[in-house]
Formats: structure tokens, C-alpha cells, sequence
């Protein structure tokens, strides 16, 4: 099941390239809902398991951190082409800044991104305060984009 559900990843992943231009025909509703529900895969792999492991809340797994950082890598390349500029004045928590401060909402994901295949990385390890030092560190790369570019619930 694990190889269907990452193979399912990687082909979404591969296929996010053509997004751009299919993002033109897609409706802005569209865009919001797909790139809202990776982030709620992203939070399922992340905050459920990752940093509860992290904090001591749950026992640390190995295999469990190796498989969600690896699922991790794929998500976070996906919803990007959702924060289209058609997509601006759709309800949603993304802030403002996201359409305006362009180049500071690209580093926040670049810094994000870059923090998530350190994790990959690491977890191959087996050291594991290394492991729960860079999931604290994705938690920190996180963190700031969703403090400069997400709005609070209303």
C-alpha cells in the first residue's frame, strides 16, 4: 500500500510541471481546493506523526519518520501552482502578502522545501536526535511562511 500511495505522490508530483499551463483552464475554486488539501496531507504526515515524535508525544519510529518524510518530499512540491494569481480574491487563508510580496512567499517555500529533503536525508541515518532536531527545523521553516502568509481562522 505504502508503494501505491508514494508512487500515486510521484505521479502527481511528475505531472505538477504541466500544471502551469493547465492551471490557466482551471477554475480559481479548483486551485484553492487542490492546494488545500495537500496542505491537510502535509499536516496528516507532519503534525500528526513528525512533530509529535519531535515533542516525546508519541514514540519515536524510524520507519515511520523514513516513510512520512519521503511522502513529505513529494507533498510539498505539489501546491504551489495553487496559489495561481486568479485565485487572489477566493476566500481562503492565504494572505495578501502571498500575491504581493511574491519573491519572499518563493524563499519561504524554497526554505521549506530545502528543510524537508534535509529530513529525507537524515532519516536514513538512524541518529535520532539529528532526526528530531531537522523535523524541529521543518516545523521552523513552516511556521514562517504560515505566519507571513496565512491569515488566522476567522
Amino acid at each position: 500500500m505504502n508503494r501505491k500511495l508514494l508512487s500515486a505522490g510521484l505521479v502527481f508530483a511528475l505531472g505538477a510541471g504541466y500544471a502551469l499551463t493547465a492551471s490557466s483552464q482551471v477554475k480559481p475554486e479548483t486551485l484553492v481546493k487542490e492546494r488545500q488539501a495537500v496542505m491537510t496531507l502535509q499536516g496528516k504526515y507532519f503534525d500528526n506523526s513528525l512533530r509529535l515524535m519531535a515533542r516525546g508525544t508519541l514514540p519515536y519510529d524510524a520507519s515511520v519518520v523514513a516513510r512520512n518524510a519521503v511522502f513529505l518530499d513529494a507533498l510539498i512540491k505539489m501546491p504551489w501552482d495553487g496559489f495561481d494569481p486568479s485565485t487572489k480574491d477566493i476566500t481562503s487563508r492565504a494572505a495578501p502578502a502571498v500575491f504581493t510580496d511574491t519573491s519572499k512567499f518563493k524563499e519561504a517555500r524554497d526554505l521549506t522545501q530545502s528543510e524537508i529533503s534535509k529530513l529525507v536525508a537524515i532519516s536514513k541515518g538512524g541518529d535520532e536526535a539529528a532526526v528530531k532536531a531537522q523535523i524541529n527545523a521543518v516545523n521552523k521553516a513552516c511556521g514562517t511562511c504560515h505566519e507571513s502568509f496565512r491569515t488566522r481562522r476567522r
